[in-house]
């Protein structure tokens, strides 16, 4: 009977194991795309600033120091 239990035991840790390992690598994909997509964004907005300041550099607001 207690070998019984401890096998059951044992299976529920498994699987719950199972479980965080899973959401854990989809945790880690989604930060994967979240950084690749913040890449692109950044990659944009400077083009994005250089085309712009190549209209009219005057207009650029400068970022505020610190």
């Amino acid at each position: 009977m207690r070998a019984s239990k401890e096998a059951k035991t044992a299976e529920v840790w498994r699987s719950e194991a199972e479980a965080q390992k899973a959401r854990a690598d989809r945790l880690q994909e989604d930060l994967t795309e979240i950084k690749e997509r913040l890449t692109r964004i950044e990659a944009e907005n400077a083009r994005l600033i250089a085309l712009l300041t190549a209209l009219d550099p005057a207009r650029i607001p400068h970022a505020p120091a610190g």
